[in-house]
């Protein structure tokens, strides 16, 4: 089952998952409502779930999923690399946490493995994006611009960005230019630099033992 709100995405998991003969899409959800009904109704092996979605978090969804369907095994998906969605997402017990920047391969062994009864963890996110921070300037971003901004100091265009976030171009722009606006930097490069000074006052990292492990049987 996919959940997620924009139906590019849903279509694209669909035609990658359905080219394979082990895989069947048997639904689809845009909300978390909408998910939660057809969970019920379905009872799908594997659920793979954004994060954001319009009336809540995936993580409702994987809650839901549990109490309701509790042989579901649960999938994130997600553009946004948050330390405190992902310790979130292992108190809900799912499964998987991917970011959709992962090669589409990649993507379909994280399924298997995960409904082969494995957790697969990857791209261990930054400690900083969702982490409310202690700088001031930090501190006005949303966790969607703070992400933008550990895009943008990684060298990334607008359309690079958008890209990677699933989000049009237009909407990155506007992300930028908020985010900006509330740090009181005039440009690209400066807000860059001053997330390059807080980054480096931390090393914290999660070892890679962390970020893949079989469940016992």
């Amino acid at each position: 089952m996919l959940v997620d709100d924009h139906d590019l995405v849903r279509h694209g998991l669909r035609t990658l998952i359905e080219a394979t003969a082990e895989f069947e899409v048997v639904a689809e959800a845009a909300s978390v409502a909408d998910a939660i009904r057809r969970i019920g109704i379905h009872e799908p092996d594997v659920i793979v779930v954004d994060l954001d979605l319009p009336d809540g978090s995936g993580l409702e969804v994987c809650r839901g999923a549990r109490r309701i369907s509790p042989n579901s095994r649960t999938l994130i998906l997600t553009g946004f690399a948050d330390e405190h969605a992902l310790e979130a997402a292992r108190r809900e017990g799912v499964a998987g946490f991917v970011l959709k920047r992962v090669h589409e391969f990649d993507l379909l062994g994280d399924i298997r493995r995960v409904a082969g009864g494995e957790t697969v963890f990857r791209d261990a996110p930054s400690t900083q994006a969702g982490r409310p921070p202690a700088d001031p300037l930090l501190a006005r971003l949303t966790q969607r611009e703070r992400i933008i901004l550990q895009q943008i100091a990684a060298g990334r265009t607008n359309r690079e960005i958008a890209d990677d976030l699933f989000l049009a171009e237009k909407t990155v722009k506007n992300y930028v230019s908020n985010l900006l606006t509330k740090m009181g930097i005039g440009h690209r490069a400066g807000a860059a630099a001053h997330l390059a000074r807080i980054e480096a006052e931390s090393t914290h990292q999660y070892p890679p033992s962390e970020w893949r492990r079989r469940i016992p049987r």
